[in-house]
Parts: structure tokens; sequence; C-alpha cells
């Protein structure tokens, strides 16, 4: 048996919602993209680590406790078929993936979201001290996001008995990009699950698709070394058909004309 670990994001990766999103709506707290969308354009913090600095720092998040992300956990809208990916990945033709979450999230709304899914001990979100009298959120004890998700994946990696290349990271946004580009490094396995351009142009493969399924696409054909034809057939065994499968290579430019080139030098592109 090959033993690989696959590791994937939450917010936008497993889900459809941003954790902070949601928990902004259920508090009736306005202005949430505007604030991270400050945070990030100051590089204050981590990209993916808004939230968290929110929790500590903001006077109307402030009254936050664990019991209001516990809630979220519930509110958050999960992709399709999770719980079915992470027991397919336990043993494909001699290959068996190890199933971890490592996300900026609050680790209270993945465990929640995930509850039944992914076991707690597979979660490593964003940790919090709690005031044990007033539970108020006191201080972060460690936040996977940015370059800190190359942290958690590397000290994940050295409890496990798994090669630096047998590893594949799942992610969707500019937070992805420093582990992304790790996991490159040691030749392992990127696959990016939304058209953000920082880390399309640094995932191996891009999987767009409403299912937790379609991970498995690149997992059976770069890993397994399975043909398209083999692929169909297992997810008709599962039940499933592949109904669209389009590949797509997209080049998107941008065309200056230069100062002194002439009209006619330009004229035809190809």
């Amino acid at each position: 048996m090959k033993e690989y670990l696959l590791i994937s994001d939450f917010d936008q990766t497993l889900s459809f919602n941003d954790s902070g999103i949601v928990l902004s709506e259920m508090l009736g707290i306005p202005g949430f993209v505007e604030r991270i969308g400050g945070l990030a354009k100051i590089n204050l913090i981590q990209q993916g680590g808004e939230l968290s600095y929110l929790l500590l720092h903001d006077p109307e998040y402030r009254r936050v406790r664990k019991e209001h992300l516990v809630a979220v956990g519930k509110r958050i809208r999960l992709k399709e078929n999770i719980r079915l990916l992470v027991e397919l990945l336990g043993n494909i033709d001699g290959h068996r993936f190890s199933f971890y979450v490592i996300s900026a999230a609050p680790q209270e709304v993945i465990q929640s979201a995930l509850e039944g899914l992914v076991p707690e001990t597979n979660i490593f979100g964003t940790r919090f001290h709690y005031d044990p009298e007033t539970g108020e959120i006191q201080s972060i004890f460690r936040v996977p996001a940015g370059y800190g998700k190359v942290a958690e994946l590397d000290q994940l990696r050295s409890t496990l008995p798994v090669s630096h290349d047998r590893i594949v990271y799942v992610g969707d946004g500019s937070s992805d990009v420093h582990v992304m580009m790790h996991v490159n490094r040691l030749d392992g396995l990127t696959i990016a699950v939304s058209e953000n351009k920082y880390i399309t142009q640094i995932a191996q493969r891009t999987i767009l698709s409403d299912d937790a399924l379609s991970v498995l696409v690149p997992v059976l054909e770069d890993i397994v070394g399975w043909s398209s034809t083999r692929i169909r057939t297992f997810f008709e065994a599962q039940g499933f058909f592949l109904r669209e499968w389009a590949k797509i290579r997209t080049d998107t430019l941008t065309i200056c004309r230069g100062e002194d080139a002439a009209p006619e030098a330009s004229s035809g592109v190809a």
C-alpha cells in the first residue's frame, strides 16, 4: 500500500461560503468584505488570517464566543460527497490517501461543519485561547494562513510515514500560494478548485466543480495513472456519471501597442 497525504483548505474549497461572511450575517455585523479588503490592502497580516484578526481586535467582533463559531459551522453549505471522497481515498488501487484539512478558518467552525465527515483530529484550523470566565477570545494560538500553512503541513508530515513527494494539496485562493509552491518544490501534486489567477498559475491542475469528488480526477490521472476511460468506469461503479468533462487551457493576454510600433505591425494575431 502506497501511503499519501491529501490536504485540503476549507473555505470555498470544501464549502461554498466564507466563514467570516456567514458569521457576520448571523450576528448582523455589516461590512465584512470591506474590512478584510482593507486589511489585505495594507498587508498587515497573512492573507487568509483576516477573520482571526477581526475576532481579536475589532470591537464588533469581540462579542464572538466559541458557541457562535460552532453555530456558524452548522450554517456552512458544504460541497457534495465529502464523506464518500474521504472513504474512497482510503484505498484506490493500492494507494491510500490520508485526508486532512488545514485552513485559516476557526477550528470550531470547521469541526462543526465537518462533524461526522472528517475526524476532529484531522482538522487544523485557527485556534484561540478563551477567557475561562467570560468566554471572550483572549489570544490566538496559531493561524494556518499564508506561510503558516506550510509550517502546519511540515509538522503534520513529520508525524506520518509519508515521504515529501507523496503530498497532494487542494486550495482555492491567494492564501494557498505559499503552501502550493512548497508542495510543488517537494514534487507533490497541487490542485486548484477555483479560477483565482494567483493559484491557477502555480497549481499543477485546476478542477472546477460543485462536487468534492472532482478532486479524485487529477489524483487518479496523475498519481494512480488511470486513463480517462478507467476513471469514468470507476465513477460509474460508485453510482455517478461524468456528464461533462472538458479539459480547457486558457491563456489570458493583455496586448499593448508599442509607442514606436507601426499600426500594421500588430494587425495580425494568431
